[in-house]
């Protein structure tokens, strides 16, 4: 070591950085665990998504802690939460912010004021978003992907870091307004919760129903958070497996002259650029969070259907014998030889 800090000074600083990634990461997992029990795929994969720095859609029955979850990982990031509760009467001006007239007491004089809408946060909590129409969907769009918000004309930026983590309810269809594909392909990963095994549903019940109260603290900052995304993306990737991530993601497209028939048969739609891109970056992460330099193919495999499964289409073929994104995407790799990696 001592040598390859003579060779390149830069080396040490960026072990340095890299063993402070390791620590935080430990340390929001630490955190965390004092109030969440089990669900260690969906902590991974949110970790992921702050790490690269994209939003996540958390798909869960009710009472599975997901505005919960969210809270935390919040609070032990040390960043500005904001939730907010969708509904069908909510108007975009309702998450973005309005403007105003205030009097100066003094001149007599009026003037608009810009107020603040909870959307200018570090974490916005979406509760339950298909349950709002889509104007205000719309508006929640433009920030998610631009990172500002547009009132009367007037552009305002949103604070940095900034990440939407959505829930929905996938059993109560009635009344709800299903995202439109363009918001849907914003979302790094669609990560499903599922109940709890028996063990660890009574680990909740022991955690919760006694008078000890979890004392969560902050393990890192905002600009830190910055510095782990900018980390993240000087993780290298051989050029076999850039290539493979781009072939599974073509193979989803029933058009393309690699998908399989069974592509063919049960998908309209596959997914699109953003697919392959976002696959990288979390490969990316996920190798950092284990300790490894380099991207493999079990980080790219593990990947792919919290990744893809919002992004296929699937036709009436598939509803009527009940196949699913998740199936059609275990095919597909299934159909697809790894890569030898070099």
């Amino acid at each position: 070591m001592a040598m390859l800090e003579e060779l390149n000074p830069d080396a040490a600083l960026l072990q340095e950085r890299v063993e402070r990634f390791h620590a935080v990461r430990d340390g929001i997992l630490a955190q965390v665990r004092q109030v969440i029990v089990g669900q260690d795929e969906v902590l991974d994969q949110i970790l992921i998504a702050l790490f690269v720095g994209g939003h996540c859609l958390i798909t869960g029955l009710p009472g599975t802690a997901k505005t919960l979850m969210v809270k935390t990982i919040a609070q032990t990031l040390g960043l500005t939460f904001k939730r907010i509760q969708f509904t069908p009467d909510l108007m975009p001006s309702d998450i973005t912010g309005t403007d105003i007239i205030e009097e100066d007491l003094t001149t007599g004089h009026r003037k608009w004021t810009f107020v603040e809408g909870p959307i200018f946060g570090n974490v916005v909590l979406a509760d339950e978003i298909n349950r709002t129409p889509p104007k205000t969907q719309a508006a929640l769009l433009e920030a998610m992907q631009e990172r500002s918000c547009t009132v009367r004309g007037h552009v305002y930026r949103l604070p940095a870091p900034f990440f939407v983590l959505a829930t929905q309810n996938p059993i109560e269809l009635e009344g709800t307004y299903p995202l439109p594909e363009a918001q849907l392909d914003r979302f790094l990963f669609n990560t499903v919760l599922d109940y709890l095994s028996a063990s660890d549903e009574l680990k909740v019940v022991d955690l919760t129903t006694a008078t000890k109260v979890a004392d969560v603290q902050p393990v890192t900052s905002a600009g830190e958070l910055l510095e782990f995304q900018r980390l993240v993306r000087m993780v290298p990737i051989g050029e076999s497996l850039a290539k493979y991530v781009v072939n599974v993601v073509r193979a989803t497209r029933a058009k393309s002259e690699n998908a399989p028939d069974f592509v063919k048969q049960y998908v309209n739609y596959g997914g699109s650029i953003r697919a392959a891109q976002f696959i990288v970056l979390a490969a990316k992460a996920r190798a950092l969070s284990r300790k490894r330099y380099h991207v493999t193919y079990e980080d790219i495999v593990s990947l792919v259907v919290p990744v893809l499964r919002h992004r296929i289409l699937l036709n009436f073929h598939a509803e009527s014998e009940r196949i699913d994104a998740d199936e059609i995407l275990g095919r597909l790799l299934k159909h697809m030889p790894p890569p030898k990696e070099s």
